[in-house]
C-alpha cells in the first residue's frame, strides 16, 4: 500500500480553494491513502462553520481520488461539533472520525467523539487519530487493541513544537509495533498559527523516520508498505 503525508498551502476558511489544493496533491502523490492535518479544509479556525459531506465544494476533491484510487483522511469541523477526519474517496465523503481528546479552545466549541475508529483499506488497518490524541496514551491503547498496522493522524502544533511530534510518533509506533504517518500543517493555518511546524512524516514500528517533509507548505511525502496485518513489513521511501 502506497501511504502519502500531506501538508498543503491553507487558506483559511476558504473550504472551496482548500479542496482543489487538496486535490492537487491527492494526485501528486500517487498514493492509496494520503493523511492530511487537522482541520486540512478550513484551517484552524475554531469557528469555522460545519462542512456537510455532501458539500458541493468537496467535488473537486472527490474527483481527484476517483481518477487516482486514493482514500484521502482530510480534517474539518462537522454537525454536531466534531472535530472530525472526512474519508473522502470516489464515491463520496463520509464522517470517518470524530477526536476524542480535545484542547481547551476546543472544548469550548466541540465535543468529542465516542470511540477510536480503524478503517480497511485492502487489508491494511489503519487506525485514525487527531492531534491531541495522539499525546494521550490511552488513545493509542484503545485504538492498537482494534487490531491495527498503520496509525495515521493529522496534526497542528506550532513550529516551536516540531519536537513534540517525534516524540509522539516514536512512542506509539514502539509501543504499539505499528507505522506512524503523521500530516503535520506548515506555514500559516488561522487560528493564531502564522508558523506551524510541518516536518510531516512515517515511522517504521521500530520508531525510524523513512519519510519527512520539511517546513514549508505545499509539500508531501511518501512511502510504499509491503506486508499487512503482522507480516514482517517493509517499505520503500520515496
Amino acid at each position: 500500500m502506497r501511504l502519502a503525508v500531506a501538508q498543503p498551502l491553507c487558506v483559511p476558511l476558504d473550504v472551496a480553494q482548500n479542496a482543489r489544493t487538496h486535490a492537487a496533491a491527492v494526485r501528486a502523490a500517487g498514493a492509496r491513502v494520503v493523511v492530511f492535518p487537522e482541520l486540512s479544509l478550513t484551517g484552524y479556525e475554531l469557528a469555522a462553520p460545519v462542512v456537510p459531506v455532501d458539500d458541493p465544494r468537496l467535488v473537486p476533491l472527490v474527483e481527484a481520488c476517483a481518477e487516482t484510487g486514493t482514500l484521502a483522511l482530510a480534517g474539518a469541523p462537522v454537525a454536531g461539533d466534531h472535530i472530525a477526519v472526512l474519508a473522502v474517496t470516489g464515491a463520496g465523503v463520509t464522517v470517518a472520525y470524530r477526536k476524542l481528546w480535545l484542547g481547551d479552545a476546543e472544548a469550548r466549541r466541540f465535543r468529542p467523539g465516542d470511540a477510536p475508529v480503524v478503517l480497511d483499506v485492502g487489508g491494511w488497518r489503519v487506525g485514525l487519530a487527531v492531534c491531541r490524541d495522539t499525546g494521550v496514551a490511552a488513545h493509542a491503547e484503545r485504538t492498537a487493541a482494534l487490531g491495527i498496522d498503520v496509525y495515521a493522524a493529522g496534526v497542528v502544533e506550532f513550529a516551536r513544537d516540531a519536537a513534540v511530534i517525534d516524540q509522539r510518533a516514536h512512542r506509539i509506533a514502539t509501543t504499539h509495533r505499528v507505522w506512524v504517518a503523521v500530516a503535520s500543517f506548515a506555514g500559516s493555518t488561522g487560528g493564531g498559527f502564522i508558523e506551524a511546524a510541518g516536518r510531516s512524516g512515517v515511522w517504521t514500528p521500530e520508531g525510524e523516520v523513512v519519510a519527512r517533509a520539511g517546513t514549508e507548505p505545499g509539500k508531501s511525502v511518501g512511502v510504499t508498505l509491503v506486508g499487512p496485518m503482522g507480516d514482517a513489513a517493509s517499505c520503500r521511501a520515496d
